[in-house]
């Protein structure tokens, strides 16, 4: 981790983002591009996602929520999967280890029964010691997809409908927001994707209904502290309307 001060003057500190999401594409692209093998990118992207989380505690972020691994991405080969899920372990034993270090609370959001009976208490470990951190809270999005926490979702309330739990006068946008892995937290004010592509990727589907994108060609291995300056400044001289001008 680089120790190098970064200047934020461009930035109103006091303004800031309350959540940003990202979208941290281009981990393979990166390695092929060096010609190395894909768990490489996946490891430096892992390097960099530890250097913008703890920026974004520096500067005073509340939330981050990072798309590590999506429903989808149980596609791919077995050793890349494989290869992905070790990285996560050792991650995971990184950030337990360096529990006294940081003052980030994490989390996990998505369907975490699908991954390794280790990694889900590894996550539970986590969480449990970070509980009580009052810094930013990153929220690692583990086998998750927009689609499918929505459907999540839906099951859930249409079980507390059946048991009595809730009445169908309850069922609205904000109480639904209570069923979804987010709960408890603000939707992302502004979304970032890296990797040059330009889509959301069943992503916080319905938490971004009126959140701000930012899309740069930037492979997420070569993201920097003052990439993530950069989106914020241009955030900050947006309008936001949500839909009401």
């Amino acid at each position: 981790m680089s120790n190098s001060k970064i200047n934020t003057d461009r930035l109103d500190l006091k303004n800031l983002p309350e959540h940003i999401a990202i979208i941290m594409d281009g981990n393979r692209r990166w390695a092929k591009s060096r010609f190395m093998p894909k768990e490489l990118g996946h490891k430096k992207g892992s390097d960099t996602l530890d250097i913008i989380s703890e920026f974004g505690d520096e500067i005073g972020l509340k939330h981050m929520t990072v798309y590590a691994f999506s429903t989808e991405n149980w596609k791919r080969t077995q050793h890349e999967v494989g290869a992905i899920m070790n990285l996560l372990r050792y991650y995971l034993d990184f950030y337990i280890k360096r529990k006294g270090k940081q003052n980030i609370k994490m989390n996990a959001i998505g369907d975490i029964t699908l991954l390794d009976k280790d990694i889900q208490e590894k996550i539970k470990e986590l969480t449990d010691i970070t509980k009580d951190k009052t810094g930013m809270q990153l929220h690692i999005a583990l086998n998750y997809g927009g689609r499918d926490e929505i459907m999540r979702g839906i099951r859930k309330m249409n079980a507390d409908l059946k048991a009595g739990l809730i009445s169908e006068d309850d069922i609205n946008e904000e109480n639904f927001n209570n069923y979804l892995d987010t709960k408890g937290y603000p939707d992302p004010d502004l979304v970032i994707r890296t990797g040059g592509e330009e889509r959301i990727s069943n992503f916080l589907l319905w938490q971004s209904a009126y959140s701000e994108f930012m899309f740069t060609d930037k492979l997420w291995p070569d993201v920097k502290k003052e990439d993530l300056i950069d989106c914020i400044e241009k955030y900050q001289k947006r309008d936001r309307r949500f839909g009401g001008k």
